[in-house]
């Protein structure tokens, strides 16, 4: 696999909501004894409730592999080096492991590049993790934009993860997507429903990224929807598979809120798209921004 010496599936199951509900428990059990074997949480999600929770039956699965991610003070906002380090011992300690495949540098809006970079910044602290083979591999891991990309110019990450912008209306990802794969990384693409106006939600119908949409990207929504009905294919199949098909992805990461969502993901993932749609779907032409540009 570029980027890392982790074999990869084609679908990690995000656990971001994990934690934030009643129901963890069951939600946690059910994450590591199906179908679908790698998971990726954060140190901060849910409080540390996710890692938490996975920790307590990852002993109980068998070939199971967690990515995670390490994240600025929840307090403070400080992410330098000592941050990433404590970061990590966190997370190990939750999850009970003592190595990680691919430990990521999570959303680091509150530092800039250079001061990353800089020694005792956040990026040596990771580098020297992967050093110490503590982690196999590190990546980048945020939504996307210019701030991903020059990350990715630094040269000093195995992998990336962007997330709700690369999907069947937004291909804001296409630069990072170029930068990484011209530096053979581990491509991780989330959020392949942007947010829920994907996933055929009526309740999500006018949101992408969590932001509220355009009257033009709302139109164009409808167009791919509509598309998707003359072709017999279900809008979320259609999403999932656009991410599933793309080479320079090596994963998708599908969060997982509920029971009942993981056993819907087996449809999804065996749904048959024609080749028509995708076609079609080109025809259209390119989205229009999307409310995350």
């Amino acid at each position: 696999m570029p980027g890392t010496d982790t074999p990869l599936e084609a679908i990690t199951l995000g656990t971001s909501g994990l934690g934030r509900e009643p129901g963890g428990e069951r939600l946690a059990r059910a994450l590591v004894s199906g179908r679908f074997r790698q998971l990726d949480t954060s140190n901060e999600y849910a409080g540390g409730r996710s890692e938490t929770l996975i920790g307590q039956v990852l002993g109980t699965a068998d070939g199971v592999t967690v990515f995670s991610k390490a994240d600025r003070h929840p307090d403070t906002g400080v992410f330098d080096g000592d941050r990433v380090m404590r970061s990590f011992e966190e997370t190990v300690s939750r999850l009970g492991v003592g190595t990680l495949p691919i430990y990521h540098l999570h959303d680091p809006f509150t530092i800039t590049v250079r001061e990353a970079m800089a020694p005792g910044g956040a990026v040596p602290a990771l580098v020297s993790l992967r050093e110490q083979g503590l982690v196999a591999a590190i990546g980048i891991a945020a939504a996307g934009g210019t701030l991903v990309e020059d990350y990715l110019r630094t040269d000093a990450f195995d992998a990336v993860l962007t997330h709700n912008r690369y999907t069947l209306v937004d291909r804001g990802a296409e630069d990072i997507l170029r930068l990484a794969t011209e530096r053979r990384m581990t491509v991780f693409n989330a959020a392949p429903f942007g947010g829920g106006i994907l996933s055929g939600s009526p309740r999500h119908a006018s949101r992408y990224g969590y932001r509220p949409i355009s009257p033009e990207f709302g139109r164009h929504v409808e167009r791919v929807r509509e598309l998707c009905e003359r072709h017999g294919v279900a809008l979320p199949a259609a999403a999932l598979h656009f991410s599933l098909r793309e080479p320079r992805v090596h994963s998708t990461v599908v969060g997982i809120t509920s029971v009942e969502r993981l056993e819907g993901l087996d449809a999804l993932v065996d749904a048959v798209i024609p080749e028509e749609f995708w076609a079609e779907l080109e025809s259209l032409g390119a989205p229009p921004p999307s409310p995350v540009d």
